[in-house]
């Protein structure tokens, strides 16, 4: 019989003392710190004085009104219905392109913009051209009543414009500037007082400015050939 030796393999034993001891993981280093790429926008999000947070600044690129507006009166109107009250607003506007152009309209609406929306449309719609000097006065003097409002209208040469009340703004967006004016009534409705400037300056419309302008010359030369003749 033949015998095989065998050789049994032993399994490394570690001694007693490194039992339990934390083995070292050999050290890697850190990769190099690498700086994200700047974005497409520039330093947008920087905050600061410094900061590139700031948009450019854009200019006022609104047309200016061909014509100029403004409030003269505003009220609450009150309507009483069978279910109860609806309020609704009033307003009265003057409008004017300050070259002779001016009008006066009305509008009411339950919300106060619309309401002026409505007074600027009446407004440009009964829009009157003014029959004014070279001077921007007007050639004679002129009165018109409206409602309870009665208003005088006259030149005043060298001394601006001398009114009140929505008179003033009437004569001003008229674009007029050697006038004075005199309410005579008394009235304290602004709407009607501006109805009245109005209809006074309305009654321009038939003067002619040149005829007027040659006899004030003909007057002239003849009062200078009666003084030389004394």
């Amino acid at each position: 019989m033949t015998t095989e030796n065998t050789t049994i393999e032993k399994e490394p034993t570690t001694p007693i003392e490194n039992v339990g001891a934390k083995t070292e993981t050999p050290k890697t280093e850190a990769p190099a710190f690498t700086p994200r790429p700047p974005r497409e926008g520039g330093d947008r999000g920087r905050r600061g004085r410094g900061g590139g947070n700031r948009r450019p600044q854009r200019r006022d690129s609104r047309v200016k009104p061909e014509f100029d507006q403004k409030i003269v009166s505003l009220r609450r109107v009150t309507r009483v219905m069978g279910g109860g009250r609806r309020f609704s607003f009033s307003v009265a506007v003057v409008v004017g392109n300050r070259k002779g152009s001016v009008g006066v309209g009305q509008g009411k609406a339950a919300d106060t913009p619309l309401a002026i929306d409505k007074a600027f449309r009446d407004a440009k719609k009964n829009m009157i051209k003014v029959n004014t000097t070279k001077n921007m006065s007007i050639p004679h003097e002129t009165e018109a009543k409206y409602a309870a409002s009665w208003v005088k209208i006259r030149p005043a040469k060298g001394k601006g414009i001398l009114a009140g009340s929505s008179v003033r703004t009437v004569l001003e967006f008229a674009g007029l500037t050697e006038v004075g004016a005199k309410l005579y009534s008394r009235s304290k409705n602004s709407a009607n007082n501006a109805y009245a400037a109005i209809e006074a300056l309305r009654k321009l419309e038939n003067t002619k400015i040149r005829n007027y302008d040659a006899n004030i010359r003909i007057t002239q030369t003849n009062d200078t050939n009666k003084n030389s003749l004394v």
